[in-house]
């Protein structure tokens, strides 16, 4: 199995409507997953650039179609093992993320990654860190 075939994170088709949809009306925007309290667990979508990336946030990936995905450091240490998918469901989540006023929420489903994509992602580099560059 290839490093680049293993991925950290995806987006469900529906998730990647709402968020073409978000991207159309509000340009370029991000994710960013703090792992906090409440609506603080879900993942929020900002505009790019609205959100400023902690130095010791991690690079998820990127999902569709070039958004970059960030986790907190905490929050990556207890999912480090975990593949997430960005999906929506109908309701309100949190007034700070993109999507609130659509009427739609982003969530995120989980399952552990096999031992193959585990053993692919531990020889891999490390993922990068909000210290490392602007993203």
């Amino acid at each position: 199995m290839k490093t680049s075939s293993v991925t950290r994170v995806a987006i469900t088709d529906a998730a990647a409507d709402v968020l073409q949809g978000l991207i159309s009306q509000h340009g370029p925007v991000m994710f960013h997953q703090s792992g906090g309290c409440c609506d603080g667990s879900s993942p929020m979508c900002y505009p790019l650039g609205e959100f400023r990336v902690g130095a010791a946030d991690v690079l998820l990936g990127r999902i569709f179609p070039e958004t970059a995905f960030w986790m907190s450091a905490d929050q990556f240490e207890y999912w480090r093992h975990t593949h997430l998918t960005v999906d929506v469901v109908p309701g309100r989540g949190s007034g700070f993320s993109l999507e609130a006023p659509e009427g739609v929420r982003f969530i995120i489903r989980s399952r552990l990654f096999t031992d193959a994509e585990a053993a692919v992602l531990e020889a891999a580099p490390a993922p990068r860190r909000g210290a490392d560059s602007a993203g």
